[in-house]
């Protein structure tokens, strides 16, 4: 079992800079690979960014060169810099762990980013 925490997400606006932090417990995080994903009200939940247990990183095509993925494996986390935020991307971001990046078995409870215009 592992288990995910978020945090750093909050107000700000638009054209701003968030980093939300995931930290895991309950297995070896250099094993796991990693990712953040987005759900806005209404809206389906959608890939942000990936990053493997190598350090091999993926992004969606909205998020590149404005947002960042990263781990930390002797903190047992994963960032997500994001740059140059819009309002649309207004939503809850949660981080994602799984033997792979195409399969994600656990998840953390999300935090709110709100970007305003």
């Amino acid at each position: 079992q592992v288990q995910l925490e978020e945090s750093g997400g909050g107000l700000v606006q638009a054209g701003g800079s968030l980093r939300l932090s995931c930290t895991t417990s309950g297995r070896t995080f250099s094993s796991l690979a990693m990712g953040w994903f987005r759900q806005a009200p209404g809206e389906k939940r959608e890939f942000v960014a990936g990053i493997s247990w190598f350090g091999r990183t993926y992004y969606a095509d909205s998020v590149k060169g404005r947002f960042t993925i990263s781990r930390d494996n002797a903190k047992n986390t994963v960032y997500l810099q994001m740059n140059r935020l819009k309002p649309e991307e207004t939503a809850v971001y949660s981080c994602a762990a799984g033997a792979d990046n195409l399969s994600y078995r656990y998840w953390g409870q999300g935090t709110q980013v709100t970007v305003s215009s």
